[in-house]
């Protein structure tokens, strides 16, 4: 247990005790057994220690009531009176507790990770998130085992099975972990029997994919026809020709044009938008509020986008009142007729950092454009930044071909202006 104190327990003075290199135990002054336990790492939680009988020979028990900040020192110290007022009275709570976790099964525990935490906690695209892989996963393989015997053996015996598809299977690993630091904060399973600690990840391919400039093109001219009057499409094995709303096609644009993510742009009400400043307020998004800048073309697609009456948001869905829901479908009628196979509508953001990291847009700034909180997450664009040789020799080339009648003249940026409505600017 580590070295013992005693003091009256404030909110004073525990935010005054500070951590050592060893686990030790400030014991109320108050009531007898409720204590303070805190870690080296400085985490600090509310304990309750009692003897299950009578005599010193009767078993000494040690329950885990809650972290501080989770709970005040007064809940705390007062479920610490409500456990010790069943010990007066001949009940063992902490054998019952211990009953309790050996009786519960992953399925039971996943359930009450999902009601008590995620749903609270966490956002609804995580919820779906974690509701698919615990789902179609963990459950069917793991679910009827009791949460505290689930070994490490189990899951690694999972994620191999998962091998043909490994960024699945780390996932897998990822959230069976969460539900166990929530279970192991909860005193729902002992500390340290995570079973997806150490489990060794698959290698994932990054599926990075940008857009060439040919491509941004080509992209535009399928946007254009679709809009105007369709484009030829096979849907089920079966030639049709399928036209865009105006508002998925405005969708379309300005995922390319803003590098925002899908959400963003689906979910986007006019309220957010700020035409005046320029920008679009997002109240939430995958990091928290954010305001995404919108550059003259998108400010464009914006005023030419009809509103419709009684509906809040910017790309109407089919049913009044109410957001598109299948973007994708479109999306894959207009990749199809730019003949860019497999490229995914998450591409068009990193096709738009892409060209700002090409023409010299320091990472940083693109960074703060597309919302990431992390540095290290904008890295994968570095290796197109980090190429000034690249752009030097196109320069230096394009200007003596042209005095010696090989090529145009480069202009001053390197690159050239395309409309995302079809052809060049």
């Amino acid at each position: 247990m580590g070295a013992e104190r005693v003091a009256k327990l404030t909110k004073r003075v525990i935010d005054a005790t500070a951590s050592e290199r060893a686990r030790f135990v400030l014991w109320d002054a108050e009531v007898k057994g409720f204590g303070l336990r805190v870690e080296p790492s400085g985490a600090k939680s509310f304990l309750v220690r009692y003897r299950a009988g009578t005599g010193r020979g009767a078993p000494l028990r040690q329950l885990k009531l809650g972290a501080y900040g989770v709970l005040t020192v007064d809940q705390a110290r007062a479920k610490a009176k409500e456990l010790l007022a069943q010990v007066a009275a001949g009940q063992d709570p902490g054998r019952e507790r211990t009953e309790q976790r050996a009786a519960m099964t992953l399925r039971e525990l996943a359930a009450l990770f999902m009601s008590e935490h995620v749903a609270v906690k966490r956002k609804p695209n995580t919820y779906r998130s974690y509701r698919f892989v615990l789902d179609n996963h963990v459950v069917p393989a793991l679910g009827t085992l009791k949460a505290a015997d689930v070994t490490r053996a189990d899951v690694a015996g999972l994620h191999r099975r998962m091998k043909g598809s490994p960024c699945q299977a780390n996932r897998m690993v990822a959230v069976l972990g969460a539900v166990y630091t929530f279970a192991e904060r909860g005193g729902l399973v002992p500390e340290g029997v995570n079973p997806a600690r150490k489990v060794e990840m698959f290698k994932e391919k990054r599926r990075d994919r940008f857009l060439a400039m040919a491509e941004f093109e080509r992209l535009g001219a399928a946007l254009a026809a679709a809009e105007a009057t369709g484009v030829d499409y096979v849907d089920r094995g079966k030639p049709v020709v399928r036209r865009l709303s105006p508002y998925s096609a405005a969708a379309i644009r300005l995922l390319l044009l803003t590098g925002a993510r899908l959400r963003e742009i689906t979910s986007l009400r006019w309220e957010y938008v700020d035409l005046e400043r320029r920008c679009l307020r997002l109240p939430d998004s995958k990091t928290g509020a954010k305001v995404v800048p919108l550059n003259a073309p998108a400010m464009k697609v914006l005023a030419e986008l009809p509103r419709e009456e009684g509906n809040p948001f910017v790309i109407v869905g089919q049913k009044p009142g109410q957001p598109i829901t299948a973007l994708h479908k479109a999306w894959n009628v207009v990749r199809d007729a730019a003949g860019l196979d497999g490229l995914r509508i998450h591409d068009l953001r990193h096709s738009f950092a892409s060209v700002g990291a090409g023409g010299g847009v320091g990472l940083q700034v693109i960074g703060k454009l597309l919302g990431h909180t992390q540095a290290a997450t904008t890295q994968r664009y570095a290796h197109i930044h980090d190429d000034p040789l690249r752009v030097a020799s196109e320069l230096i080339g394009g200007r003596v071909g042209a005095a010696l009648g090989l090529s145009e003249p480069a202009t001053e940026g390197g690159a050239e202006v395309v409309s995302i409505k079809g052809g060049k600017a």
